[in-house]
């Protein structure tokens, strides 16, 4: 039998039919991924004045020199004092800083706020990198407790190359904190205080995002491997191109001199090639702590403990 004919008229209202509700699908679709989008879009273009996360600043530092400047306000809303411990900075571009911004709870109960920012010119938040910052996250503040923030930037130095930012001699970073409307899973400020315990956990995290990318535990990456580095001599994990100065320096690692390496690797053993530096104390401590909870974990066997060449 053969099938019914379906009259041309319903066909074409069927298939307009299917083209509105196909546009309707996308149309909501952008509505709902409206903001992550924007948010993307932001990031990647710098538009409105939203800077880029980094891992490391490692590229050459320019001789020009600009002025940042650190603006800080408090929403209608949140009982918080907050503000930058400096006013402003003269940095050379390609240069990494450390900033701070102090924030004291004058609550009698922990409240969690959450920080946004950008920076003026609009134009240059492309060229405005922060490698760690407190505005990344739900940030929680004990009642009148106060804790200093660390803010590790640079500016590259392709500011100086791009025709429309060629003139921009002082960039303003701001911030706003409001008091957060999701306060779950809200990390804690005092991780920042100097008299925190260290932390694993965070310093797992940290590690991810500051050191993975050169470094792992069990094998040798662009840089050395850190598993079981504390109470290894320098320049001795096995198999790894070592530079002259790590491998003549008699160095053995401990909380402290790691320390001292992570803060200035250049400074502390000079002609090592390591680029990359971390300014922050805290970061230090909890990376440290983290390998330190690491020892005797990797996949190696303790016959091929580096401590032992």
């Amino acid at each position: 039998m053969p099938a019914p004919l379906i009259p041309p008229r319903r066909r074409r209202n069927w298939a307009t039919v299917a083209a509105l509700s196909a546009v309707i699908a996308v149309m909501a679709t952008l509505v709902a991924f409206s903001v992550p989008l924007y948010r993307v879009f932001c990031a990647a273009t710098g538009l409105g004045g939203t800077t880029q996360r980094a891992g490391a600043a490692i590229g050459p530092v320019a001789d020009r020199v600009v002025t940042v400047r650190f603006s800080a306000d408090v929403a209608p809303g949140l009982p918080w004092r907050f503000g930058p411990e400096q006013h402003e900075l003269r940095v050379h571009l390609g240069e990494e800083k450390l900033v701070f911004f102090s924030a004291e709870n004058l609550a009698d109960k922990p409240i969690v706020g959450h920080a946004t920012f950008n920076v003026t010119p609009a134009k240059a938040g492309i060229y405005f990198n922060k490698i760690q910052c407190f505005c990344f996250d739900e940030e929680r503040l004990g009642a009148h407790r106060k804790v200093d923030m660390p803010v590790d930037f640079f500016v590259d130095q392709k500011l100086a190359d791009d025709p429309n930012t060629r003139e921009v001699s002082s960039i303003t970073l701001s911030y706003t904190f409001f008091r957060s409307a999701e306060p779950a899973g809200a990390k804690d400020l005092s991780r920042f205080n100097a008299s925190a315990a260290p932390d694993p956990k965070r310093g797992a995290a940290l590690f991810g995002e500051r050191c993975n990318s050169c470094h792992a535990l069990d094998r040798n990456k662009t840089g050395p491997m850190l598993g079981n580095v504390l109470g290894r001599k320098s320049g001795a994990a096995p198999d790894y191109n070592y530079s002259a100065a790590l491998r003549e320096t008699a160095v053995r690692w401990s909380a402290d001199t790691l320390d001292r390496w992570l803060a200035e690797p250049r400074k502390f053993i000079p002609g090592a090639r390591m680029p990359v530096r971390v300014l922050d104390p805290a970061t230090r401590r909890d990376i440290i702590a983290y390998l330190k909870s690491q020892e005797r974990r990797v996949s190696a066997s303790d016959s091929s403990d580096p401590r032992s060449q």
